[in-house]
């Protein structure tokens, strides 16, 4: 705007930032978007989206758009143990929302929220560099666009700049990390007979190995591995694709996948473990996405919990007069969904990922049981954050009663 003084200023225009700001700017904010990016490129990063986003996507008003454009819906997930199929879930016949899996290529994804973004009357900076973010009781923003540097002020700021977020920084929030145990690498394939309708799993449990194939249409899979951090050699770059597939093959995938494929993407390792905020409010900034948590792509919630950042803040934002209590609201329904998801994910690792004799003893203990009585396992996939935890479905889980 003409005088810098906005309601919202968004930095980062990827999925949180965007469908936040379409979200906003459709009930008549006055929306500054800033991405540093003036064309999305590819990067290893999450593609497939669990089912419980796919309501927070459709209470956003992104799901049709994103589905009738880059979105590919996917029925079934088939989990392997090693080369043996032990489950082919059907995911919209077995969520209480009858919701599928949900698929695209991410930088296809980016530029559909992004215009839709700007035609909802969000005005979108592209190319544009963020120098500093002051909070404040009417913090602003210090930015660089088309050579000429500025200052603008909101009545909020928003950080959606990612897991190496500077609004983060600049906010003074505290980052909280796990013990890094994890990597995960990832690569985009064309050519794969991969059929569109399944998410494929391979699980190794003795050596923490995972494979993980996700359909993103037009004949596109992004093809992941993930290991324990010291049981390979970082996976980077195009002379390392040879490994990759030879690791996922020792994992148990098929070798059919792979056999006529050919990498049309980036191959990249990245660090799998969970960093976070305590409260992703203060001070007129407020975190979503992987600036506010990032959770272990292993496990793959960090594309809903992104969406439900942005539906609970625009929630807030739309009942408050006072937007102060509105992120304080915000953050700690974020807070609460965060516990149940790092929880459960910590649970799932523990028992289909750690290795060594406990591992083993664990899963000789849990796993039958499973196999016998399904609800012990946690839908974190299916119901997100609103799967109960507790210490008796944690006994339960574990094969401990």
């Amino acid at each position: 705007m003409a005088n810098g003084t906005y309601d919202i200023i968004t930095v980062g225009g990827g999925m949180g930032g965007s469908a936040f700001a379409l979200a906003m700017a459709d009930r008549g904010a006055r929306v500054l978007v800033l991405e540093r990016e003036q064309h999305f490129r590819d990067r290893v990063r999450g593609e497939g989206m669990h089912a419980w986003g796919v309501p927070e996507a459709r209470a956003l008003g992104i799901y049709e758009r994103l589905r009738e454009t880059c979105g590919v819906e996917v029925r079934w997930w088939d989990t392997y143990l090693r080369t043996d199929r032990i489950d082919h879930r059907d995911f919209p016949a077995t969520t209480p929302h009858h919701s599928p899996l949900f698929g695209f290529y991410h930088p296809e994804m980016q530029e559909v929220l992004l215009s839709a973004a700007m035609q909802a009357g969000a005005e979108v900076r592209r190319g544009a560099s963020v120098r500093e973010v002051k909070p404040g009781g009417v913090p602003s923003v210090v930015l660089e666009h088309e050579g000429r540097v500025e200052e603008a002020h909101a009545r909020l700021v928003v950080g959606a700049d990612g897991r190496t977020s500077l609004v983060r920084t600049w906010a003074g929030f505290t980052v909280q990390h796990d013990t890094a145990w994890r990597m995960f690498a990832g690569v985009l394939l064309d050519n794969s007979p991969l059929a569109p309708e399944a998410w494929h799993e391979v699980l190794d449990p003795d050596r923490g190995q995972v494979v993980f194939l996700c359909p993103v249409g037009r004949g596109r899979v992004r093809a992941y591995f993930g290991y324990p951090k010291d049981a390979h050699r970082r996976f980077q770059g195009a002379a390392a694709l040879p490994r990759l597939v030879e690791a996922s093959l020792s994992t148990g995938a098929a070798p059919e996948i792979y056999a006529e494929a050919r990498a049309i993407g980036p191959l990249a390792t990245f660090d799998a473990d969970n960093t976070w905020v305590e409260h992703p409010y203060r001070a007129g900034v407020a975190l979503i996405g992987d600036a506010a948590a990032t959770t272990d792509p292993t496990i793959g919630q960090g594309m809903s919990l992104t969406l439900r950042d942005a539906r609970v803040l625009r929630d807030h934002l739309l009942s408050h007069d006072d937007w102060d209590a509105a992120g304080h609201g915000y953050a700690a329904s974020h807070d609460q969904a965060y516990t149940v998801i790092h929880t459960v994910e910590h649970w799932l690792k523990d028992l289909l990922l750690a290795t060594g004799p406990e591992a083993e003893a664990r899963r000789a203990r849990a796993l039958p049981l499973i196999g016998q009585d399904g609800t012990r396992m946690p839908d974190l996939f299916g119901l997100g954050p609103d799967v109960p935890i507790g210490e008796m479905v944690r006994r339960r889980f574990f094969g401990e009663e």
